[in-house]
């Protein structure tokens, strides 16, 4: 493998019903970082059936390039067909770099395209960056440390601590992220695809899996991920009735309600309201954090949270470590009082 065949930033640009999932458009804000720093392209690899239409809003997100791959046999998510399409993409035009959301699709894809192309992947990234491999040059063998190679950071053992991984001896350079932790760019507005439309065969074969059905869900619930305003909820809060004071408080201030990963094992909570590094990565412009402890792995989901108001009865609770604002006391006497001091205040105001 020559690495040096190997040049550009490429961003798997995840459509489902041909729609382009949001988590697309935060990896071609992160890929054009990437790529800046490697004076290099960032491209979107568009793969589905009649998928043309979508290309132009990858170019508003930053693409600077448009690989499509549109085949019948791409309509719906299969595994072995859509690893056909971005295997084969790779495979032709040999990205430096590819990235792939950690959605069902993604976790999905990305480790069976890494192991037809024979190079590594590091799922769950929460950093990503250009740098030198080994990070700390070996003395004696500082001739040997290699640059400008893809450094990705992510959580280990349970968050306990943190692994900053490379892959420098092949290509691509493969990472997953999860929706939430990079941010898009603001839209270039009017922006028209470059497209390139790959000659990609699918060939079925006894890997394919026929659907017979698809069954949609309808959410009742909206997503916390989009939520400006969260008043999120730990074991502290002491049961899945006392949620109530957390609603009243969400409702008043027109956010929502989410919770840490304590409560969803409790059964208080569905596990879509869950923040942390098993459940969503939030960033609100506020969020509340009542009755949790503050462990690492919840943290890793909201700390890039625009102000975080911490309300626990621990003092020493490592959650006052990262908040903004913290409140040492009882939650069921705060919360409520809160709630009613916010309510008096719109009610002065409308006056």
């Amino acid at each position: 493998m020559s690495l040096e065949e190997y040049k550009g930033v490429y961003v798997f640009a995840q459509q489902v019903d041909n729609k382009v999932s949001g988590i697309a458009y935060e990896l071609l804000g992160k890929g054009k970082e990437l790529a800046a720093a490697l004076n290099t392209e960032v491209v979107a690899v568009l793969i589905g059936y009649n998928v043309e239409g979508l290309a132009d809003s990858l170019a508003e997100y930053g693409a600077d390039k448009v690989i499509i791959v549109d085949d019948k046999e791409l309509e719906t998510y299969r595994t072995e067909p859509y690893a056909q399409a971005l295997a084969g993409v790779i495979n032709e035009y040999k990205p430096e770099i590819v990235l792939v959301g950690a959605t069902a699709i993604g976790r999905d894809l990305g480790p069976t395209v890494s192991a037809r192309v024979a190079t590594g992947l590091t799922a769950d990234c929460t950093v990503l960056e250009i740098g030198d491999f080994p990070l700390n040059p070996i003395p004696g063998k500082e001739d040997e440390q290699k640059h400008n190679q893809l450094l990705m950071t992510r959580p280990a053992f349970g968050g306990n601590t943190i692994a900053t991984i490379a892959c420098p001896d092949n290509r691509p350079q493969m990472a997953t992220v999860r929706p939430g932790v990079m941010q898009k760019i603001e839209p270039i507005k009017g922006a028209k695809a470059n497209i390139v439309k790959a000659d990609i065969a699918i060939t079925p074969n006894n890997k394919f899996v026929e659907i017979k059905e698809v069954v949609k869900a309808l959410a009742d619930v909206a997503d916390i991920m989009d939520a400006k305003i969260l008043v999120s909820g730990g074991r502290g809060v002491g049961s899945a009735d006392n949620f109530k004071i957390l609603e009243d408080l969400a409702e008043v201030l027109g956010g929502m309600v989410s919770c840490s990963r304590a409560v969803v094992d409790s059964g208080w909570k569905p596990k879509d309201l869950q923040v942390g590094q098993t459940g969503k990565t939030v960033r609100p412009n506020v969020y509340f954090a009542i009755g949790i402890s503050g462990a690492i792995q919840h943290v890793a989901g909201m700390e890039e949270s625009d102000i975080i108001i911490a309300i626990n009865k621990d003092e020493d609770a490592p959650i006052f470590d990262v908040a903004d604002y913290g409140i040492v006391g009882d939650l069921n006497k705060i919360v409520p009082a809160l709630t009613e001091k916010i309510k008096a205040e719109l009610a002065a105001k409308e006056a």
